[in-house]
């Protein structure tokens, strides 16, 4: 029989760590060998314990998960980590994927998903569940089209926008890089069109969002 798999939970929420104890309780191939309802605690506990996987909630009081899991990764890379979480938006998601979790299940996954996850990380494997999957490959893509279409701007098209967000008229835009009225009408037409925005105001709101102030 092989050995069991040690794990710490931490929740702040006392009922929610006396729930997944008892959902695991009878489970061989899981060990609960300790719970902590901060960040703090699982700091104290994991420093001369053996464990295998730090199972954490995002929203920890002293010090959050993505803290803690910072920490955990610098000064206990042996140890792997599960993120149980309600938070499935997908900028939560991406800070924890780039401080290296192991794994990521949303709060209402079944106990056989829960035991999936462990085992996959245990055996040095991610494990992302699907819903949360999802959430980001979506911001993956929505980030991948807006690079797009900021590559699909021409050089004049992105000079314009910048004179445009600068609050220049018309008039002064032509004036300043030596062309008609009608080019830079042409031009904020085409714009307006790539990036779907309605009016000049979602082409400031472009601009800014997408750093084309800085250039």
């Amino acid at each position: 029989m092989e050995e069991a798999i040690k794990i710490i939970i931490a929740d702040d929420h006392q009922m929610f760590l006396e729930g997944i104890c008892s959902l695991l309780k009878n489970t061989p191939e899981v060990h609960v060998v300790d719970t902590a309802l901060n960040g703090s605690e699982v700091i104290e506990k994991i420093k001369n314990a053996d464990l295998d996987i730090v199972v954490t909630d995002i929203n920890m009081p002293e010090i959050d998960g993505i803290a803690l899991s910072k920490y955990i990764k610098k000064h206990h890379p042996g140890l792997k980590i599960l993120i149980l979480s309600t938070h499935n938006d997908s900028e939560m998601i991406g800070k924890c994927i780039q401080h290296e979790v192991d794994g990521y299940l949303l709060k209402n996954a079944e106990k056989e998903e829960l035991l999936k996850a462990l085992n996959a990380i245990a055996s040095g494997e991610k494990y992302f569940g699907q819903e949360v999957k999802n959430e980001y490959m979506k911001n993956v893509f929505s980030a991948s089209k807006e690079k797009e279409m900021v590559s699909q701007l021409s050089r004049r098209e992105k000079e314009i926008l910048k004179y445009i967000a600068m609050e220049y008229t018309t008039q002064e835009i032509a004036d300043t890089l030596f062309i008609s009225q009608n080019t830079v009408n042409t031009h904020r037409k085409n714009m307006l069109s790539k990036i779907n925005a309605k009016n000049t105001a979602g082409l400031v709101k472009y601009a800014m969002q997408n750093g084309l102030l800085n250039d």
